[in-house]
């Protein structure tokens, strides 16, 4: 849950950088590797 000291997203807010492991290996880094498409991006936390 987000901290009030957090920023959230918002509609028209620049993609923060970030850089992550991929299922199967490797790494993606947004939005450098999406730049000029569309994506769909989802982040599973897994364990809390």
């Amino acid at each position: 849950m987000p901290r009030m000291t957090d920023k959230m997203i918002d509609s028209g807010d620049p993609f923060p950088s970030l850089e992550v492991d991929q299922v199967g290996g490797g790494k993606i880094s947004l939005p450098g590797d999406l730049a000029g498409d569309w994506g769909v991006v989802l982040l599973y936390r897994g364990h809390w």
